[in-house]
């Protein structure tokens, strides 16, 4: 008993079959395209967060050289200013001194008023030596202070900089 089959039975039959392995084939080719594909993707993710850790590298760079600069200028500024305050007071000691030798030569007639002028004199150049003395000695200490708050200041500043791209970088990494 043999059964005749029909050839638009086995056209369907075929198709079918041809149907159900493409079908197949077609999922097992786009299932394994599409984890290339994510594959790529977190690749190029790395690349763009390693070349924008790159860059901000560089801008942080560029910033504390700025900043050195700055420092370096203010630095330089106050140096002049207080070379130009040491040279108006050697300046107003020299007129002084002058002023002084000036009087000398007026009293050396008067011998006791003269002395009594020489030890008056005396007692304020030592009162001014100290009063330089002591305010050499502020100027030395305010200058260490500045010095000391200008490297905390920039040691504080590279630190948060630091911070914020470290928490930049973490953020951008966890999105």
């Amino acid at each position: 008993m043999q059964e005749a089959i029909s050839r638009g039975e086995i056209e369907q039959l075929v198709r079918s079959i041809v149907q159900q392995s493409l079908q197949i084939a077609v999922e097992e080719f786009v299932r394994r395209n599409d984890q290339r594909a994510k594959e790529l993707s977190l690749i190029e993710r790395v690349i763009r967060v390693e070349e924008e850790l790159k860059a901000l590298r560089e801008v942080e760079t560029a910033r504390f050289e700025a900043m050195e600069k700055r420092f370096e200028a203010l630095q330089r500024e106050m140096n002049a200013r207080f070379e130009a305050m040491e040279k108006r007071f050697e300046a107003l000691q020299r007129e002084m001194n002058a002023r002084f030798e000036a009087m000398e030569k007026r009293f050396e007639a008067m011998d006791k008023r003269f002395e009594a002028l020489q030890r008056e004199m005396n007692a304020r150049f030592e009162a001014t030596d100290k009063r330089f003395e002591s305010l050499q000695r502020e100027m030395n200490a305010r200058f260490e202070s500045l010095e000391k708050r200008l490297g905390f200041t920039q040691w504080l500043i590279g630190i948060g900089f630091t911070a914020v791209m470290a928490m930049i970088g973490i953020l951008r990494y966890l999105k």
